[in-house]
């Protein structure tokens, strides 16, 4: 699995493309807020000839969901989201107003995806974690056979996601991290939400957040 990253809009955040060996790819939390971002993207896509065939989302918060309408728009994706999600993506335009941020709604159909489920492209498999704290209902998607995880928002380099927005509980996330994400081992290569990658072994290590954590 090959994996690119772009990092988007005021927030500076990570959007994701995986693909693999057949050309078909995922597009995991487009961030992208304007033409010149939304450009980067298509041009990577084409330029390398890639057949978009999943959008998901790790949460909704709107640095992750500028680009849905685009993406939707463009290469026919619905949006793949743990339902729990649904209620950030209608605050969006809200919270937009709160940081002097224009945002369009989000006009794209969704569905529900949880931890019993898998998601895929081409011939690649993600699992799926559920990892609320930092949102409602957060997940993370993992890449068995590379070790892999796109974790969204829930575990940085040297920090946690940040628990004081709606939805947010910081005892949930920490159970998240520990219960959900400690057990794929510490060699599993962690891509954050914003960010350099991390591994769980760094982060079990010396992540201030996480001292004495088993």
């Amino acid at each position: 699995m090959k994996l690119h990253r772009f990092t988007f809009n005021d927030f500076s955040e990570n959007t994701y493309i995986l693909s693999d060996d057949t050309g078909e790819c995922a597009i995991i939390d487009p961030g992208c807020s304007n033409d010149i971002e939304r450009k980067q993207l298509d041009s990577y896509i084409s330029d390398q000839g890639l057949k978009p065939t999943i959008l998901i989302n790790t949460h909704g918060h709107i640095d992750h969901i500028y680009g849905l309408n685009h993406v939707h728009e463009k290469y026919g994706l619905d949006l793949h989201i743990h339902e729990g999600e649904k209620v950030v993506i209608d605050m969006a335009p809200q919270i937009g107003q709160m940081y002097g941020i224009p945002f369009e709604p989000v006009d794209v159909p969704m569905h529900h995806i949880d931890e019993t489920m898998k998601v895929s492209f081409g011939h690649t498999e993600l699992e799926i974690y559920f990892t609320p704290g930092h949102s409602p209902a957060s997940v993370c998607f993992f890449y068995r056979e590379s070790k892999q995880l796109i974790a969204g928002d829930v575990l940085f380099q040297g920090s946690i996601g940040r628990t004081d927005l709606p939805g947010g509980d910081y005892d949930t996330l920490i159970g998240s991290i520990v219960d959900n994400l400690f057990p794929l081992g510490d060699e599993v290569i962690v891509y954050p939400g914003h960010g350099p990658e991390t591994t769980i072994g760094a982060e079990r290590a010396s992540n201030p957040f996480l001292s004495g954590m088993k």
